[in-house]
C-alpha cells in the first residue's frame, strides 16, 4: 500500500523569519489603548500590507483564527439580533456559529449539485424582511456563483459575505479578481491543513472603509477605542481578542510568497484526476468553467451516481481506501446538528429564534435534498492540501480508481 507524504510548506525561509521574532523578544505588537499599536505590531502590518498587494484590495485585517474572521466579518456589517443571513448547510459549523454569536439566526439553502456551492435557486426561496445578507462559502476551493448573487443582493439590498477559507488563490478570471475579494467583505483561513498556514489565523479583505474599520475594533477591543478612533456607528462594537501574533505573520509572510507555487501544483493534479477519472462510469468529477474561474482544489470532491452504477458509496470507498487511497466519505450537514433540529440556543427562550415567530427554523432531514444526498449518499473528497502528491502519486490514486470500477464490472471509457 502507498504511503503518500503529508502536505508541509514550512521550510527554513518560515524557521528563519520565526526565529528573528523570537530573539526580538517582541512577540505581539498589540495594545488595546494605544493608538499607535492598535492595529498590531511590524510582521503583522508587513503581513497585511503584503495580502492587499497580493489579493488586490484596499484593506487586509489578519485574525487568529478564520472563525474569528467569520465573527468580526458579521459583526462589521451591522447585523442585529433576529436579523437573518442565508448560507448553505455542506460547510464547517462556524459558518452558522458565527451568525448566532451576534443573535442573528443562519437560514439555510440548499446547495448547486455540481459546484457544491450555495443555490441561487435556492436562496431565492429564503429571502424574506428579515434577511440582511448572504453567506457564500467557496467549499472544495470552488468559486461560488458570483454573478447570480450580486443580483440577488443588489434586488434585494443584503451583503455578500464570502468564506474563502478554502478557496484562497481562486480567480474569476473575467473580473481578473480573486475569490475572497468580490463581495461586501471576504476572508481566507491559514490553519494547518489549508494551502498556506500559519499554524492557526486567518485575515479579512474588503475594499469598503466603514466595514474595514468595524473589524478592526472588533478584533482589538474597540471599546477601549470608542473616542479615540472617532467612530459614529455604535452597532456590535464591543471587540474582542482576535489578534495574530508576530510569530504568525512572519511565517505567513514567507508562506504567502509560496502560494502562487503550491496553488499551481494542486490545480496541475486536480485537472489531471478530472482527465482522468471522468472516464469512469457513474462518476462526476468537479466541473470547472476555464473560462470563468479557477479552482483551488483545497478537496478534490467527487459525485457517485449510485442510481446509475448499483453500488454503494460506502462499498467503493472501502475498496479505495483498502488500496491506499485517501478518500472520505461525506463532508457536513450543520442544518442536521442538534442546535438546529431543536433550536437550542441562549436558554429558556430559545432566543433569538423566538425574534421571528412566523417562520421556522428547525430543521429535518429532507429540508436540504442536495447538501444531504452529497453528506449521506454520494460525496466522495480527496484532500489535495493534505498530502504533498506528485505526479506519480495521483497517477496512482487513478489507477487504484480503474482497478475497483474493474473489478465491480464497471464501463472505462479507453482513450483509443
Amino acid at each position: 500500500m502507498r504511503k503518500f507524504i503529508e502536505h508541509n510548506p514550512i521550510g527554513k525561509e518560515e524557521l528563519d523569519a520565526g526565529k528573528k521574532v523570537i530573539k526580538s523578544g517582541n512577540l505581539s505588537g498589540f495594545y488595546a489603548q494605544n493608538l499607535s499599536k492598535f492595529y498590531g505590531g511590524k510582521k503583522v502590518l508587513k503581513f497585511e500590507k503584503d495580502i492587499k498587494k497580493f489579493f488586490k484590495v484596499k484593506y487586509a485585517i489578519t485574525v487568529n483564527s478564520w472563525t474569528s474572521g467569520l465573527i468580526a466579518s458579521i459583526g462589521s456589517i451591522d447585523i442585529k439580533p433576529g436579523d437573518e443571513i442565508i448560507l448553505p448547510p455542506f460547510t464547517m459549523s462556524a459558518c452558522a456559529a458565527s451568525i448566532l454569536h451576534w443573535s442573528a439566526i443562519p437560514v439555510f439553502a440548499d446547495v448547486d449539485p455540481k459546484t457544491f456551492c450555495l443555490s441561487p435557486k435556492s436562496v431565492l426561496k429564503k429571502i424574506t424582511k428579515k434577511t440582511k445578507a448572504i453567506m457564500l462559502v467557496d467549499i472544495t476551493g470552488h468559486p461560488s456563483d458570483i454573478d447570480s448573487f450580486n443580483k440577488i443582493a443588489k434586488k434585494y439590498k443584503l451583503k455578500i459575505i464570502i468564506d474563502a477559507a478554502q478557496s484562497i488563490g481562486a480567480k474569476y478570471i473575467k473580473k481578473k479578481k480573486y475569490t475572497g475579494t468580490v463581495g461586501d467583505v471576504g476572508g481566507y483561513s491559514f490553519n494547518i491543513h489549508k494551502h498556506i498556514n500559519t499554524g492557526e489565523g486567518g485575515v479579512i479583505v474588503t475594499n469598503n472603509k466603514n466595514i474595514a474599520n468595524k473589524a478592526y475594533l472588533i478584533r482589538n477591543h474597540g471599546e477601549n477605542m470608542v473616542n479615540k478612533i472617532k467612530t459614529s456607528n455604535f452597532s456590535n462594537l464591543i471587540g474582542y481578542n482576535f489578534r495574530l501574533g508576530e510569530i504568525e505573520a512572519a511565517i505567513g509572510i514567507e508562506q504567502l510568497k509560496k502560494l502562487p507555487k503550491i496553488l499551481k501544483k494542486i490545480q496541475k493534479n486536480g485537472e489531471l484526476l478530472n482527465k482522468e477519472l471522468k472516464k469512469l462510469e457513474g462518476l462526476e468529477v468537479p466541473e470547472v468553467d476555464n473560462k470563468v474561474i479557477t479552482h483551488a482544489y483545497y478537496t478534490y470532491g467527487l459525485k457517485l451516481n449510485t442510481k446509475k452504477i448499483k453500488f454503494s458509496r460506502k462499498k467503493i470507498v472501502k475498496m479505495l481506501r483498502n488500496l491506499g487511497v485517501p478518500c472520505g466519505e461525506g463532508y457536513l450537514n450543520i442544518h442536521l446538528l442538534t442546535l438546529f433540529k431543536k433550536k437550542i440556543a441562549y436558554g429558556k427562550k430559545n432566543y433569538p429564534w423566538n425574534l421571528n415567530k412566523n417562520r421556522s427554523y428547525k430543521y429535518n432531514i429532507g429540508d436540504m435534498p442536495i447538501a444531504e444526498d452529497l453528506h449521506f449518499r454520494s460525496y466522495i473528497g480527496i484532500g489535495l492540501t493534505h498530502y504533498d502528491f506528485s505526479t506519480n502519486d495521483i497517477y496512482y490514486i487513478i489507477n487504484a480508481f480503474r482497478k475497483v470500477w474493474t473489478k465491480l464490472g464497471l464501463k472505462i471509457i479507453n482513450d483509443n
